[in-house]
């Protein structure tokens, strides 16, 4: 799965002198200044201007225009800062989330990895959405919503993917929810604490098996593991489902959580932020990325080495999947903890060692490191899950981010995020066109 990130920074002070008739006034910028505060164009300053949303005057002596430092600030408040991410042109937006730096991440300022190895999927839930720790919380769906959400996805082909079956049901759960617009905190919580159960709830059971519910007192992954295989779950390797559960619950702006802030930004109600996100999330560069590594690591264990599979890869030109991520220069921090739990799984020895002749021998090669995919894939292919299993599990566990993001979110000025189109077609006037002949 691929994700982004991006630098947080607030806006620096920067000014002039300025005053007409010894009248004081607070200090003005240039175009270039302002453009650099709002991390855009200059050209797009005068956009502003000319929408009403930034004052301007001309500059002494006629040559450009200044602006009001505190007028600019405060738009840059309103609109959230633009400006170039670490990688690649990107929006930037300020959020108490999640922090990646020093190949680690943390949610909230708690290295998240260590939240995860003392605390279940619904703990850190709560902890991102609330800052709060509420030991032993466990989600409800409401009936209503699982009722709808399960006959939805009953009428669905047999051969449809589990992203299919999340988005069919997350729609059907939606329509049962008639406080689904209420947008206050409040709302919106009691609305995604009912929405992850139901989810989960309406996926089929692997295998045809009968599975006995436990009431209030089943977690998430509990819920989750016979959705995904027929194999039993042992205490070993539930703990790593409900640590990759948690660990996978936000990683600042990737892609999936960029569409679920616009979509809140429209006020849009949980359910269609969600669902925005899955929309983005089944893309092969980003959920479904677990897939290939899966593939790919089922076909080393039966090979019996990674060689020849890496050799047909960098054949083909395809890369390796499981390997590498654009914000760690070493291991990605959520497969070093994946790993080690897996260790503790005595079927996973198998797919484990598999994975680790992958990272040697493309080491070879290139100085690639395992990512969360290729620790996902682990799990999938010693537990007897299908390849999709990983991105199941990514998008139940994200869910809970893009909430976190979307509370964020409906706090802030509705429709911020507008950026403006750089025309490239043919300039106006240009004549009707003529009808196509019949023919």
């Amino acid at each position: 799965m691929t994700d982004q990130a991006a630098q947080h920074s607030d806006p620096g002070d920067a000014g002039g002198a300025g005053g007409a008739g010894g009248a004081v006034e607070g200090p003005r910028l240039t175009t270039r200044e302002t453009a650099e505060l709002l991390g855009v164009k200059p050209e797009t300053v005068y956009a502003y201007v000319s929408r009403g949303q930034l004052s301007s005057r001309r500059a002494p002596g006629g040559r450009g225009s200044t602006f009001d430092a505190a007028e600019v600030k405060s738009l840059v408040r309103r609109t959230g800062r633009r400006e170039p991410g670490p990688a690649d042109g990107g929006l930037v937006f300020r959020t108490g989330i999640t922090l990646i730096e020093s190949d680690r991440y943390y949610f909230r300022g708690v290295d998240a990895t260590e939240l995860a190895r003392h605390h279940g999927y619904e703990e850190v839930a709560e902890w991102i959405w609330t800052g709060e720790i509420r030991p032993g919380i466990r989600f409800i769906a409401p009936p209503e919503s699982l009722a709808a959400a399960r006959r939805a996805v009953d009428a669905l082909p047999a051969h449809s993917g589990s992203t299919d079956r999340l988005r069919v049901a997350l729609v059907a759960a939606a329509a049962a929810d008639p406080l689904r617009f209420d947008l206050s905190p409040r709302g919106v919580l009691s609305s995604a604490r009912g929405l992850i159960p139901s989810l989960v709830g309406a996926l089929p059971m692997a295998g045809g098996q009968e599975f006995a519910a436990e009431g209030d007192t089943m977690g998430i992954a509990r819920q989750l593991w016979p959705k995904l295989t027929a194999q039993p779950a042992s205490a070993a390797s539930l703990a790593v489902l409900d640590t990759a559960l948690a660990l996978l619950a936000d990683h600042d702006l990737a892609a999936s959580t960029l569409a679920a802030r616009v979509a809140a930004s429209a006020h849009a109600h949980p359910y269609a932020v969600v669902s925005a996100g899955l929309g983005v999330l089944e893309g092969p560069l980003h959920g479904a990325a677990s897939g290939l590594a899966h593939r790919m690591l089922a076909e080393v264990v039966e090979r019996g080495s990674a060689s020849p599979v890496v050799a047909d890869h960098l054949r083909t030109g395809r890369r390796v999947p499981g390997l590498g991520h654009r914000l760690y220069t070493g291991e990605d921090p959520r497969a070093t903890a994946l790993f080690a739990l897996l260790a503790d799984v005595p079927q996973a020895a198998p797919a484990l060692a598999a994975a680790r002749d992958v990272v040697t021998t493309t080491a070879r090669h290139t100085p690639l490191h395992a990512n969360v995919d290729l620790a996902l894939a682990v799990l999938s292919v010693a537990c007897g899950m299908p390849a999709e299993a990983g991105e199941a599990v990514f998008a139940v566990s994200r869910t809970a981010g893009w909430i976190a993001h979307a509370l964020e979110e409906y706090a802030e000025r509705p429709l911020r995020m507008r950026p403006s189109g750089q025309y490239e077609g043919p300039r106006p006037p240009q004549p009707l066109p003529s009808p196509r002949p019949a023919g």
